[in-house]
């Protein structure tokens, strides 16, 4: 598949005396992983250096400010401006995936490049230069495992975002909602209310604790826990509640609190796709007593895997870091008051996460675009929902989630099938945990399992056009068009 950039080029073109950094500067503004290194007198050709010739280069102990033409790299291809399309096809290879175009004399006037990606993904992290930057400064200090400058970094940094007062890193998110719900005292005996509209990662680390995740169902209009549902379905044994601010839309917190109030009840809320979202000017995490985020790689921000913990109080935080810590005593080396886990975040993942902060505001933008555009294309259109607009909450669209009627569309998954050859990845809602076999209840959640049943998520990467996103509202809307 091979497309062209003249666009880009003066983004990516620099002088061949530049230094790495420079080069790196402009790998990070072109967004397609490679600089060209041009004569800064006549304009020729110089050659093409990518990221992994960087990143092999700095690892190898290069100086950023040494000259990039320096950097060990293979010979680089490159065509005349003339060549047919057909013979462009034969100078890719798995190693060659651009080709710089060059016009008569020597200089690019194009740049042809082999696209690997054939298909648009539901969701793909955001990686640039500043990540690798700081994951290379990390490598080369040698501090990669749970101890680091980084770790304690990307605490402050999530903290402040949230606007709490302590955060606590994880391995992943599920370790990090463990981490909660032990550091609440919920155990054995105790019962926890969760909606079922959620992935199943939510009732599990319930269960970790030998309590009992107890399902009730969604408010129709957001998705999320029906705060009335909740409050009907506490008992003497219920210790916690569990709001889970779904695909990015807050949930209704100010009933959910006042219910924990009232009840004695520890709310804590499972905000893993949900990071940036606010909820009447605060964001989400910082609401409850205990909020809870992911940081997988298809999240809005991401470490690879991790989790984060991040509340206001200092009982909760110093009892999480005890915990995700082998229970060890942070005054006393190799002496455990508690049974402990080992849910440590790395070193390196954490650089990769001080990198994502810096420019998480940016990333939620492009979230919050990529859904106009999809709101301004889908509105209207026959037998599709799009996800709610609610006043004094701000959705941030980890994956833009709309329901299609089966009058309309016919069978949801029918239409998650026929999208893929187009190359357009979708994903049907998650299944209500009440229904899943590990946890059958036989309870009867009908908004849940209607949206369920219709739910689709469209492709909402940042990386993501405008172009594509008209691409993918014609071709549902074609299928609607097919199915009448």
């Amino acid at each position: 598949m091979q497309e062209h950039f003249r666009d880009r080029l003066r983004d990516i073109s620099i002088g061949a005396n530049a230094s790495i950094r420079d080069v790196m500067e402009a790998i990070d503004r072109g967004g397609l992983g490679l600089a060209i290194l041009i004569d800064h007198k006549s304009g020729l050709f110089h050659g093409l250096v990518t990221d992994g010739d960087v990143r092999r280069a700095i690892l190898r102990g290069a100086p950023l400010e040494s000259p990039a033409k320096l950097i060990p790299r293979p010979p680089a291809r490159s065509a005349r401006q003339d060549t047919p399309p057909a013979e462009l096809i034969p100078l890719f290879s798995e190693k060659v995936r651009a080709l710089p175009i060059l016009d008569a004399k020597g200089r690019v006037c194009d740049l042809a490049v082999l696209d690997k990606r054939t298909r648009l993904p539901v969701s793909e992290p955001s990686l640039g230069m500043r990540e690798l930057e700081l994951l290379t400064d990390c490598v080369l200090s040698g501090w990669i495992s749970s101890a680091g400058k980084y770790v304690d970094r990307f605490e402050k940094m999530f903290a402040d975002f949230c606007g709490a007062r302590f955060a606590v890193s994880t391995s992943n998110g599920t370790t990090a909602l463990h981490l909660a719900l032990l550091a609440a005292g919920v155990g054995a005996g105790d019962e926890v209310i969760v909606p079922s509209l959620t992935f199943i990662a939510t009732a599990n680390a319930v269960t970790y604790t030998g309590a009992r995740p107890i399902f009730v169902d969604v408010d129709p209009r957001t998705w999320n826990i029906d705060p009335n549902l909740a409050e009907a379905a506490v008992t003497p044994r219920t210790k916690a509640i569990i709001p889970v601010h779904l695909y990015g839309q807050p949930a209704d917190m100010d009933p959910i609190n006042e219910l924990g109030r009232r009840r004695n009840l520890t709310v804590i809320e499972d905000a893993a796709e949900a990071h940036g979202a606010e909820y009447h000017g605060r964001r989400v995490g910082s609401l409850g007593d205990i909020g809870v985020f992911s940081f997988y790689g298809n999240k809005i921000i991401t470490t690879g895997e991790g989790g984060m913990v991040v509340t206001d109080r200092e009982d909760i935080a110093s009892k999480a870091r005890a915990l995700r810590d082998h229970g060890m005593d942070p005054n006393r080396r190799y002496w455990h008051t508690l049974l402990g886990f080992n849910y440590r975040m790395t070193n390196l993942q954490a650089a990769v996460g001080v990198a994502q902060m810096e420019r998480i505001n940016e990333i939620i933008a492009h979230k919050l675009d990529m859904a106009s555009a999809y709101r301004r294309l889908l509105s209207g259109a026959l037998g599709v929902t799009l996800p709610a607009e609610v006043e004094g909450l701000r959705n941030v669209y980890w994956l833009f989630t709309l329901l299609l009627c089966p009058t309309v569309f016919g069978n949801r998954d029918s239409i998650v099938f026929r999208l893929n050859p187009k190359g357009i990845e979708t994903r049907p809602v998650f299944p209500p945990v009440h229904t899943q076999p590990i946890y059958s209840t036989g309870q009867h959640l009908p908004v849940a399992e209607s949206i369920s049943r219709t739910g689709i998520s469209l492709p909402s990467s940042v990386g993501i056009t405008g172009d594509d996103v008209s691409l993918i509202c014609s071709s549902l809307l074609e299928l609607a068009r097919q199915a009448a």
